[in-house]
């Protein structure tokens, strides 16, 4: 999984007020939340945070947030405000987790390479983009990505032929299809 690191501090100002002046000087609020942390209100730079969240790009990430300089928390983006015009951003949740308790993420599947049931005039099929992984966040995977290019005439690749790490559990139906080559329908 992606890791980025984040520095903030503690905001002490709430408000209108104090929010327009710290997005004039070039900071964006935050708040830091989770199951065993009360809510503390933050501000990041504004543009470290655009570059990180860019780095990460809507995929899983836990981020090492570092709090003050000293204060260091695993956290998960849980949510992002933007400007709906300028699209700078304007509020970052923070959400704390524990790195060693297992949790559930979405994960993508992409597909690499030409089947070569497609080159015997097949038609390729994707029934799958993304697959649901439980496990501890920095054990899951970025993407799962499966070679297609064996792929024949009337095969397919199922959900339990994905290979995802060890200590990494895959909580979809193992017999789903993935992907698959069909010949192509008789013209009538």
């Amino acid at each position: 999984m992606l890791q980025v690191d984040v520095d903030a501090r503690v905001r002490e100002d709430s408000g209108k007020e104090a929010t327009r002046n710290l997005r004039r000087n070039g900071k964006s609020p935050a708040i830091l939340y989770g199951p065993n942390t009360d809510p503390v209100a933050l501000e990041v730079n504004t543009k470290e945070m655009t570059k990180a969240l860019l780095y990460i790009q809507r995929r899983n990430a836990v981020a090492n947030l570092t709090i003050d300089g000293k204060e260091k928390k695993h956290v998960m983006i849980k949510d992002i405000q933007a400007h709906p015009v300028h699209d700078t951003l304007l509020h970052t949740d923070f959400y704390e987790i524990t790195i060693d308790e297992p949790r559930t993420f979405t994960v993508p599947v992409t597909y690499k390479g030409k089947a070569a049931g497609v080159e015997m005039g097949g038609d390729l099929f994707t029934h799958v983009r993304e697959v649901p992984l439980k496990g501890k966040p920095l054990d899951i995977p970025d993407v799962i990505e499966v070679d297609v290019t064996s792929l024949g005439l009337e095969q397919s690749i199922t959900c339990g032929e994905l290979k995802v790490p060890e200590g990494v559990e895959l909580l979809e139906d193992a017999d789903k299809v993935c992907i698959s080559v069909n010949a192509p329908a008789a013209a009538g």
